[in-house]
């Protein structure tokens, strides 16, 4: 049987050649679907959360959570005792005020 199959890979047709063209040929289509399959997949999630971000972000727009402060002394005082000086503390929280303010009026 041996000698059979070494005769038959001998022949001088193309038999073998063709199934190989067609099976590679079978390769590569199935290979680029699956990649545009992939890359169908990918282009639909970035606008899915892409919508889905601006949709939540127009519902649930962020806003400042503010924490009342009883006296600027209290915190220049708790400040001091960190190593900040209450100038600073006091010109931070100018700035933070001017922010929220230019903020809300846009």
């Amino acid at each position: 049987m041996h000698l059979t199959t070494l005769a038959w890979y001998k022949q001088d047709d193309n038999t073998g050649n063709d199934i190989m063209d067609g099976l590679l040929d079978e390769g590569l289509g199935l290979m680029a679907l699956g990649m545009g399959a992939v890359f169908l997949f990918l282009v639909v999630l970035i606008f899915a959360t892409t919508i889905m971000s601006r949709l939540i972000n127009h519902l649930f727009p962020d806003t400042p959570a503010v924490l009342p402060v009883a006296n600027n002394r209290s915190v220049a005082q708790a400040s001091s005792k960190v190593g900040v000086d209450a100038k600073m503390v006091a010109v931070i929280t100018a700035a933070i005020h001017q922010h929220r303010n230019n903020k809300n009026s846009n």
